[in-house]
Formats: C-alpha cells, structure tokens, sequence
C-alpha cells in the first residue's frame, strides 16, 4: 500500500495571512480605522497572504473618509443613471427668440466649465482612497459619470442652434481654479458640494422652472437629481466626520473665508452669465418682462444664500456663523 503525506508546504501561502476587515460593512469590525498598506487592492473580507507590494493611498483613515451611507448613495445613484440619448428629446422645438436662444448658449457655457471642475475634484481624490473604503471609491467615481454626462448634455444643448460657445469669463475660472488648488479632502468636498453643487441644484431648479424650451427643461430636472445626489453624498461624509472632529468646524469656516480673500477682488458673476439668468427667466426682450426676471434672478440669488445657510445649519455650524459663511461663498455660484 502506498503512503501519501502532507508536504509543508500545504498552506503556506495562508500561514500568517490575516482577514481583510469583513465584505458587509455593517458588520462589526468589517471597517477597521487604518488598513495597512499591504493590504493593497485586496478586496475587504478577503484572506491577505503576507508580503507583496505595499502601495500608497493618501487617504487611508476610516474617519478621513468614511459614511454609513455611502453604499447605499452609491446603489441609488446606479438605480437612476440616465441616458441622454433617450431620456431627452433632442428633435423637440426650441421655438425661442434669438436673444433668449443666445442666453441658453450662454448658460450651458457657464454650465460646462462649472462640471469640468466638479469632474475633476472627485476625480483628484478618487485614486487616492483606500480601496478598502470601495463604497466611498464607488460614490466618487458615480460622481464622475453623472458630471462627465452633464457635460455632455449641456454643450450639446448648446449648439442644437448652430452657435458658437459663450464666454468663459477670468473670474469665473479663478473661482473654479480654487477648488481644483485645495489639497485636503474635506474642505474640497465642503466647498465644491455642501457649498458650490448645493448652490447649483437652486440654479437647475430655476432653470426648470424657467426654460424656454422643453430640452432645456428636461436637462435641468435631470441634472438636479444627480446634483442632488452628490451634495448628499458630501454632507453624509460630513455630518460623520464632524461628529468625530469638531475642530474641522473651523478649518471649513477658514476655507470658506480664505477663498473669500482670494476671489474678493475678481469681478464675480460675469455679467453675461447674470444677463443670461435675467433674459431666460423673462422668456423675451419685452422690457416688463426683463424686469420681471430681474426681480426672479435677485429672489434666485437670496434662496441660493437661504439654502446654504440650510446646510451648514445641518453641519452643525453656529448661528452666527451661517448666514455669514453662506454670503461668502464665491458669486460664481460655483
């Protein structure tokens, strides 16, 4: 009879391996503080055998990073992905005057550089997360997509009249330069979402209510939604990592005033931006009706400033602080 035994190296490769935290991150100890760096792409849950690369991810901190809620932002945001090739009916009539239609041209141009730069934030910060945080990993790149298809839909909306793009203003792009410059995760994540989306899902809120035309329309009601989304997303990351560090209360708070300082001698809102505003919301170049989107571009600008003061009210902010912070932010909207 023959004999077969065990040679040492059965197992060897599990000898010394340690479990990567668990898969379901609601689980206890699934999430662990500080993976290590060896841990590497290794999937969350899975069995680490020792040795191998050790790569570097900046952002390696549970509480750096972290929310409860990002899985399920992250599910919701996929159970409403669109299309822009069939959720928009690109063939329906524009049917508006040349001096509105140029103002549309005008706004999707404002509309484009702004999501080149909330492309670009999240997508800085996304391959410098721990892959064992994938859910935050996931939340960010969904942020991707959505601003890399608003894009999209924004230039070609407008150029369906055969236009040129509008004006890309120095004070506009300065603003937008200001959040690609800011090295720390939160603060980027309070100024570009909590801040500059937040206030963008008030202008897409007008711009539905307001569109001239209903490609217009439907692009705003659409883009609000993922707007919508990523401000969430922000302020869940937020909520969470003030709760654990009261202290960052006062970096945001500086953040929010040293960008003050840096953009208080630019010139703000281009004026063909706010005379776009101004022509879309009075729908002709009828002088009362001017004046009457006027008087709806001044109550826009107030409920942006209401609405961010609503946000860092839920941030945990004072009272004082609030409204303060909230008339800081850059007039680019952004």
């Amino acid at each position: 009879a023959a004999v077969v035994t065990t040679g040492r190296a059965a197992g060897a490769r599990r000898r010394g391996a340690v479990r990567a935290g668990g898969t379901a991150p609601d689980e206890p100890g699934a999430v662990v503080d500080h993976p290590p760096a060896d841990w590497g792409l290794a999937p969350r849950g899975a069995l680490v055998e020792p040795g191998g690369p050790t790569p570097t991810f900046r952002l390696d901190r549970r509480d750096e990073v972290w929310s409860d809620r990002a899985g399920a932002l992250h599910r919701h945001a996929m159970a409403a992905q669109w299309n822009p090739l069939t959720d928009i009916d690109w063939d329906a009539p524009l049917g508006t005057e040349d001096a509105v239609e140029d103002a549309v041209v005008q706004l999707m141009t404002f509309l484009v550089e702004n999501e080149q730069a909330a492309l670009v934030v999240p997508a800085r910060f996304l391959g410098q997360v721990h892959p064992h945080f994938r859910e935050v990993q996931q939340g960010l790149a969904a942020t991707i997509a959505d601003e890399a298809r608003h894009v999209d839909v924004f230039t070609r909306r407008a150029t369906m009249s055969g236009r040129s793009l509008g004006l890309s203003g120095v004070a506009g792009r300065a603003s937008l330069q200001s959040l690609l410059d800011e090295p720390d995760f939160a603060v980027a994540m309070f100024l570009l979402s909590v801040m500059g989306e937040g206030t963008f899902v008030s202008l897409l809120t007008f711009l539905e209510r307001c569109a001239p035309d209903p490609v217009t329309r439907r692009i705003a009601q659409l883009t609000r939604a993922d707007e919508a989304r990523h401000v969430a997303f922000s302020m869940a990351h937020l909520e969470r990592h003030l709760a654990l560090e009261p202290d960052l209360h006062g970096r945001l708070a500086s953040a929010v005033e040293r960008r003050h300082r840096a953009l208080q001698h630019t010139a703000g809102l281009d004026d063909e931006v706010h005379d776009a505003l101004v022509l879309v919301a009075a729908g002709s170049t009828d002088p009362d009706a001017v004046a009457a989107g006027w008087r709806q571009v001044q109550t826009l600008q107030r409920e942006m400033a209401d609405a961010r003061a609503g946000r860092l009210a839920r941030l945990g902010f004072a009272d004082e602080q609030t409204s303060l912070l909230a008339s800081l932010h850059s007039r680019n909207f952004m």
